[in-house]
């Protein structure tokens, strides 16, 4: 690790000179000299001055040479890791241009781990070296009689088992009987074994496999969108390319939309191939991070499984990537650099030349629209594995269901619930809705409790007694009185949460085993393993959940679906808000009857005619799919058409209102390009900030990077104003 003085200057007459790129805010690399005793090649992290700090970067290429070589500052550290390959390089500078943001801002989420940098510090340990002592006590022998084995040993580790003070194996290397080594490094990741577990694949998968197979032979790109309905065994199918690529001694990367909560994938990869992968997820433990990530730049950790941000991990010989459920709006970040991870996957899948599956039960228009194209091969799994059937899915029409007032369940799914009581089956009711319920009012005086800092009402969590708002996190204490007119027992609450269907459950069926399934009553990675593994053993009756009881998940006796607002998602703005209720309704539908019994899905509805419920009943996916494109198309929108999304925020309303009109009279028009707005957005207040909006709207064939940078490269922010590029946007608010 070498390393020179880092405020001294370089010499006269410098050997070479870098370019180093920092993951700061700044408009380019900056030129370092090298130190004449050294060599760094292009792709090293190093460690740099800037001012009266050391800062870490990356190597970018030769020195531009605008800077006289007096006044170059050399680099002070190179860090013992292995560059950043080629492509890796190359995936930060495209993935910078789509986005319209700083190649610096990209390259700091590939160095968010800084300890990842320094190898491993030595593990220290002592073993026999000498006769035994001339003075011998109990503690002394009971550790050389411990250490006869000739093995080495840390110190902590032979004063526990030999039940000595730190002391004594001290006093045994002064009197030469024990000795100090330096153990080798031991591998901290298990290489995944592809012979373990080779499950009996149908003929369906068989073929499907074989095509993936062919792919990973082949070592070069390709897109494969491997479809099947839900059930189907989609994920033996790409675990049978990985053991391919494992048994090339090569890298795989799996995304997953949200890894905390996928306990069944992990579960299901380590009986397969004998070891559990490296995961890469916000809730991984830091020490660990470091460990994933010089893994994955030494070669040694073979796969990893990662939410998105695993897409900017330094694999040294990637061979595969998988994204699956490519159509789940997880993947798309929306704050730093907006990125859509499933997109810039098959970027750098494209950079690295390596085959790359998108794996969903229903796949995003974007993603048909590339099949449609040409662009990605298609494969398709029409049936469930093992023999099960597809649900029989049926609407409950709410406007005539007879529903008491109150209660949100129909007299039609209440009664197919205690079917399934009666049966030992389960049910799962689903409800998109986290908390107890979405609004809290007075009805005295009308007035609706709101989040200080953001323009949305407090959601009330009762088994917590708060109120909460889930965009900025604050909370607060249920108050007794209206604090408008300060009438008390005059709060009411609006609407239902899932903790208010739990308490309707309860009263209408006292002994059933119930539990909720949210983000917020799941604490981490154990909590849901806990939960999952009581379903699967058959100890919970009913399951009320979210969103993330529909992502994945295989409960065998779990055979009828309640979804108790199935129209909830289908009102707002959002081009994409038929095609996404549609997925998730059809994702959540799939949990039912995976097994041998049949599975039962009740959508209640007050729209039991529209398209996306017809689609759900009759199992028409084509025909919705169709009229979807079909909308689309006509309508210029993605993917026929391209969006980008400014956002203008600053703690000082009028200043943000301001630059939006300013901004708005110089945005870009012209053939098949125009600008909306500006106007405030959906959620005109998010965390104390004010937030306007502009949108514009352009033809597939429009540079719309071109038409941004020239347009808002220029302006010159002051104060708390921020401006924020997203394009591709999936998120309107």
């Amino acid at each position: 690790m070498p390393k020179v003085d880092a405020t001294s200057p370089a010499d006269e007459a410098p050997a070479k000179t870098v370019q180093v790129l920092l993951p700061l805010l700044v408009p380019s690399p900056y030129d370092y000299a090298v130190p004449q005793e050294n060599d760094v090649e292009v792709g090293s992290i190093v460690r740099v001055p800037l001012g009266a700090r050391l800062v870490t970067g990356v190597v970018w290429g030769e020195g531009s040479g605008e800077v006289a070589s007096e006044r170059l500052r050399a680099i002070a550290e190179i860090k013992d890791v292995p560059p950043l390959k080629e492509s890796l390089r190359a995936f930060i500078g495209w993935v910078a241009r789509y986005t319209v943001s700083h190649e610096s801002l990209v390259l700091r989420m590939i160095l968010r781990v800084p300890e990842a940098f320094d190898p491993p510090v030595p593990l220290r340990a002592l073993r026999l070296a000498g006769d035994a002592p001339e003075r011998m006590t109990p503690a002394r022998r009971r550790v050389l009689d411990l250490m006869a084995d000739g093995m080495a040993r840390p110190a902590r580790e032979i004063a526990l088992v030999a039940s000595v003070a730190s002391s004594v194996p001290k006093g045994l290397i002064a009197a030469g009987c024990l000795e100090e080594v330096v153990l080798p490094h031991r591998p901290s990741f298990a290489v995944p074994d592809p012979t373990v577990a080779r499950p009996d694949l149908s003929s369906e998968q068989q073929a499907a496999a074989e095509t993936l197979g062919q792919a990973v032979a082949a070592k070069t790109f390709e897109t494969l969108v491997l479809e099947g309905v839900t059930g189907s065994g989609k994920t033996e199918v790409y675990f049978d390319a990985l053991a391919r690529v494992l048994e090339q001694g090569r890298q795989v990367l799996v995304l997953l939309p949200e890894i905390a909560l996928s306990v069944q994938f992990l579960a299901r990869f380590e009986e397969r191939f004998g070891v559990a992968p490296a995961v890469w997820h916000s809730d991984v433990p830091r020490r660990l991070r470091r460990d994933v990530w010089r893994g994955v730049a030494t070669g040694e950790v073979k796969v990893v499984v990662g939410a998105r941000s695993a897409l900017f991990l330094p694999f040294c010989d990637l061979g595969l990537m998988v994204v699956d459920e490519e159509h789940d709006g997880s993947y798309k970040q929306d704050d730093g650099v907006c990125y859509h991870g499933r997109d810039m996957a098959v970027v750098r899948a494209s950079l690295e030349q390596i085959p790359i599956v998108l794996c969903s039960a229903t796949p995003s228009l974007e993603t048909l629209a590339n099949v449609d194209k040409g662009r990605y091969r298609h494969i398709f799994l029409p049936v469930r594995h093992g023999g099960a059937s597809m649900p029989d899915v049926t609407t409950v029409d709410m406007t005539g269901a007879g529903t008491e007032r109150g209660h949100w369940l129909s007299p039609t799914l209440v009664k197919a619930m205690q079917a399934c009581l009666e049966a030992g089956e389960q049910s799962l009711l689903y409800l998109n809705r986290r908390g107890y319920a979405p609004l809290t009012l007075c009805r005295t005086c009308g007035h609706r409790l709101e989040c200080p800092n953001c323009s949305a009402w407090l959601v009330e969590h009762r088994h917590r007694a708060r109120l909460q708002c889930h965009h900025c996190g604050i909370w607060s204490p249920r108050p007794e009185a209206c604090p408008q007119c300060h009438d008390s027992d005059s709060l009411v609450a609006c609407g239902p949460g899932v903790e208010r269907l739990a308490e309707e459950v309860a009263e209408r069926f006292p002994d059933a085993r119930m539990e909720i399934m949210a983000s917020d009553t799941l604490l981490g990675p154990d909590d849901v393993a806990a939960l999952v593994g009581r379903i699967e053993r058959g100890e919970l009756d009913i399951l009320i959940g979210t969103q993330v009881a529909a992502k994945g998940h295989h409960f065998p006796m779990l055979t009828l679906v309640g979804v108790v607002d199935a129209d909830l998602g289908l009102d707002g703005g959002d081009p994409r808000a038929m095609e996404r209720t549609w997925q998730l309704l059809h994702q959540v539908a799939g949990r039912a009857g995976r097994e041998d019994r049949p599975g039962r899905v009740l959508l209640q509805t007050h729209e039991p005619r529209h398209p996306v419920m017809r689609a759900l009943v009759s199992g028409d996916r084509e025909t919705f799919l169709a009229r979807e494109k079909e909308g689309r198309q006509e309508a210029g929108m993605p993917p026929y058409g391209r969006l980008a999304g400014i956002v203008l925020s600053g703690t000082n309303e009028e200043q943000v209102r301001r630059l939006a009109h300013d901004l708005a009279r110089n945005a870009p028009r012209g053939r098949d390009l125009v600008t909306f707005g500006p106007a405030p957005a959906p959620l005109s207040l998010l965390r104390g900030r004010f937030r306007w909006r502009l949108l514009v709207k352009a033809g597939r064939e429009v540079n719309i990077q071109a038409a941004l940078r020239t347009w808002l490269e220029p302006v010159q922010l002051k104060g708390s104003l921020r401006l924020q590029i997203d394009v591709d946007p999936l998120s309107f608010l």
